[in-house]
Parts: structure tokens; C-alpha cells; sequence
């Protein structure tokens, strides 16, 4: 039995999603089974490629939705879980009762350990550290920037490591190690120690970069970073650089897109008041109310930055109207 699990690449809680799930299939629907992983990345144009659902079974976790026959497994938690209201309307008239949706949940990790316990008598007990972890990270449940930023928990590391490798097999190799092995002998492993001097360097220069490039007007934080390889930059440093702040917008680019990212101040002492994933979703993209991004071709980097001004003075006018 093959079974394809495709789940949001370059992410913390993609990756613990995907082990999650593995682990709970092979404990609960059959133990005679081999995982295949594909890791899914939001970019302009097509998300799937439906010659890719050659599984005998095929999974989507921590990414939007496909009405594909081919999909058997779906579980999501982001708001912009839908492409378009067909697929929205696929997935209410959808029988299987294996897929399933909830935005109310912190990380995806924490929905499937849920919807497993309840429906298929899963015992979630032994991956507690993982999904207390994929609250924390995805769910920005730091207890302040500092926290967030300085790379102490092993889990911060692993993020880290996920979120800048280079490598496409690096979050495919750590996966079946997530389901079953604790979060810091992971970090022992040679493949993720090997990588983890240079990355922590790379973050303590990004935390300079972004000094010198981000700017904090009416709550708000603007920086262009496209010029420079540092997609995978930690998403909280504004916040550590701008603690009065209520709002990021970030530009920066990789080989294959050009990405605004749109967040919020997770300590901020003025509560955020505009969905972020309502205003991403206008451009293309989606995410969460308190964050969110667009992808945009590498070659529309104009687009991109246009967009990305715009977000920009309307988060700005919107804390105008708050004070």
C-alpha cells in the first residue's frame, strides 16, 4: 500500500502535520503501508499537479483544498482553505469522513491529533511535545518576541531549519523522525546538526538586515528585502526590532516567487483589527486573520511591491482610525 502525503512545505507545522498523520494512519487504518512526501508551496498560478496523485491513497495536510477524486485525505485549519466557492461547496457535499476542516484550531498538527482521537480512536498522548510545539509555533504562542526570536527550544530550531534548508529531501527525512522520536534528539541527528551553525549565523545577520531595512510608521512595518536570498527569515524579528508595532508587511524573494508576507504583533498592546487573510485573498493569496501572504511570479516583482504598498497604507489608515 502506497500512500502520497502532500503538506505545506517549509513549515513547522506542515512537517508535524504530515508525521502526525503517518503515524495515525499506520496506527489506525492500516500498518502494511509506505509514505511517500511531497512538500506544497503557495506560488502564482496552479498549486497541484494531478499526475502527482499516484498514491494508492492520497493525502493533503496543512494545505488548501483539491476536489480531485484522487484525494482521499484532507485536514486544513487556515481560513483561506478554498481556491474558489466550488471547492467549498465540494468539500460540504463531501461523504468520505476523511476530510476535515476547522480554522478554529491553532495548527494543523492539533486539529488532526483531535479528529484522530475522536473518530478513530487514535491515542495522541505519545506526540504531546509535537503538538503542544505546533501550537506554539503556528499559533505565534511565544510568550514575547524575545522568546520568539533567540532560537532556544529545540522546536525554534527545527523551525529554523525548515523553514531556510535548501535541501528538497531535508523536511522529507525529518518527517518519520517527528512521529516518533523526541524534538531535541532530532537535533542530534547529523543531517539537521550539519546545517544548524551556518543557518544560526544566517539568522543573526537577517536580524541586522532587517534593522537597516524595516521602517515602523502608524503601527505599521514596511521592509523590501528582494534583493537579498532571505525568504526563510525568522517572521517575529520585526516584531523584536518594532514592539510597538501592530502590523508587518515583508517583500522578499526566492527562485520561484516573489512573496508579501502580512502579519501581525502577536505582544502588541493594541489589538489588530483587520483580517489579514480578507486582504491577502483580494490579491491572490490567504493565510489566517492575523497573518497571511500572496505569492507573485518571479518576474512580477512590480505587482508585487504594488501590492504590497497598498496593503501597507491601508493597514496604516486603518490605525489611523483606531487613535
Amino acid at each position: 500500500m502506497r500512500v502520497r502525503v502532500f503538506y505545506h512545505d517549509k513549515c513547522f507545522d506542515g512537517a508535524c502535520a504530515a508525521a502526525l498523520f503517518c503515524r495515525f494512519y499506520r496506527e489506525r487504518i492500516r500498518s502494511d503501508v509506505d509514505f511517500v512526501y511531497s512538500g506544497l508551496l503557495h506560488r502564482a498560478g496552479a498549486l497541484f499537479d494531478e499526475k502527482q496523485f499516484d498514491g494508492d491513497e492520497n493525502a493533503i495536510v496543512d494545505f488548501k483544498y483539491s476536489s480531485s477524486p484522487k484525494i482521499t485525505w484532507w485536514f486544513d485549519h487556515h481560513e483561506s482553505a478554498f481556491l474558489s466557492p466550488a471547492d467549498a461547496a465540494h468539500f460540504e457535499q463531501d461523504q468520505s469522513n476523511q476530510k476535515f476542516y476547522d480554522p478554529a484550531f491553532k495548527s494543523c498538527t492539533s486539529f488532526i491529533a483531535m479528529i484522530a482521537k475522536e473518530r478513530f480512536g487514535f491515542d495522541p498522548s505519545p506526540v504531546a511535545e509535537l503538538v503542544r510545539w505546533a501550537d506554539i509555533v503556528d499559533g505565534a504562542m511565544y510568550d514575547d518576541a524575545k522568546s520568539a526570536v533567540e532560537m532556544q527550544a529545540p522546536a525554534m530550531k527545527l523551525t529554523m531549519a525548515i523553514e531556510a534548508s535548501t535541501d528538497r529531501n531535508f523536511v522529507k527525512t525529518m518527517i518519520p523522525l517527528l512521529a516518533y522520536h523526541p524534538l531535541a534528539k532530532i537535533l542530534e541527528e547529523p543531517f539537521v546538526a550539519a546545517i544548524l551553525p551556518p543557518l544560526l549565523d544566517r539568522h543573526r545577520r537577517s536580524i541586522d538586515i532587517l534593522r537597516e531595512r524595516s521602517t515602523e510608521k502608524d503601527g505599521t512595518i514596511f521592509f523590501d528585502i528582494t534583493d537579498l536570498e532571505l525568504e526563510g527569515y525568522n517572521k517575529f524579528i520585526p516584531y523584536y526590532l518594532h514592539p510597538d508595532s501592530i502590523y508587518s508587511i515583508g517583500l522578499s524573494k526566492s527562485s520561484f516567487r516573489v512573496k508579501v508576507s502580512v502579519g501581525s504583533n502577536p505582544w502588541s498592546k493594541r489589538p489588530p483589527t483587520v483580517n489579514l487573510a480578507k486582504i491577502c485573498e483580494r490579491y491572490g493569496g490567504g493565510g489566517h486573520a492575523r497573518v497571511g501572504a500572496i505569492s507573485f511570479e518571479v518576474t512580477q516583482g512590480e505587482a508585487a511591491h504594488k501590492a504590497a504598498l497598498e496593503i501597507v497604507e491601508e493597514l496604516r489608515a486603518s490605525v489611523r482610525q483606531q487613535t
